[in-house]
Order: C-alpha cells, then sequence, then structure tokens
C-alpha cells in the first residue's frame, strides 16, 4: 500500500502532466472529464450494489479504479488552477467539525 501525501501526489501528477506539450486542459474540459469519471465510477457501483448487472461483453473495472481515476483528474484540475488540495481538504474538515458537529448521532464511546 503506497502512502503519499497529498502535496507529493499533486507533485507526482504535476510531473506526469509536464512531460506533455499539451499540459493540463482547460477548467471547463477538466470539469467535463471529471464528470465522465464520476458516471464511470456510478455505473460500476449499479452493477454491484444496483439492478444491472453488466453485460457478458462489458470490460471488468473495480470502484477502486474509478476512484483512482476521479483522484487524478481532480489532482489535474487542481494543479492546472494553482490549488493547494492539503489546504482544501483542511478548509473543508474545519467547516463539517463546526457546522455540522451536532448533524449527526455520535457514536457512545462510553462502557
Amino acid at each position: 500500500m503506497s502512502e503519499k501525501s497529498m502535496q507529493h501526489m499533486q507533485q507526482e501528477v504535476d510531473q506526469y502532466i509536464s512531460q506533455f506539450k499539451e499540459g493540463y486542459f482547460a477548467p471547463l474540459s477538466m470539469l467535463a472529464r471529471m464528470t465522465e469519471e464520476v458516471g464511470e465510477l456510478a455505473r460500476e457501483v449499479n452493477h454491484l450494489y444496483g439492478e444491472k448487472p453488466k453485460k457478458a461483453t462489458e470490460a471488468d473495472n473495480s470502484i477502486e479504479l474509478e476512484l483512482g481515476d476521479i483522484l487524478f483528474i481532480t489532482i489535474c484540475f487542481a494543479n492546472s488552477l494553482g490549488v493547494d488540495l492539503g489546504e482544501s481538504f483542511d478548509q473543508v474538515m474545519q467547516k463539517f467539525q463546526t457546522r455540522d458537529k451536532n448533524r449527526w448521532t455520535p457514536i457512545n464511546t462510553e462502557s
């Protein structure tokens, strides 16, 4: 199992993309690509947990692979806009920990 920091992943993706003349796609193209990848994840989840089994001719994909594709395109999107995903994550967690702190029923940890 690979344990990489978000910063390392952003750098690794940037090194990969930087070797091509085309570079990062434009934001609208990136959003379209992200939407496509989320659709592929939805299809896999539907095949595994929904009422729509795969056809015999359909390729074997996995939820893990589709989530990896979404992570890759998210990192590409962030890099193209100069967004530090570590900082973004910290901001979102702060939001959830304050705004939603009483929204859900906590698990009772007392014996």
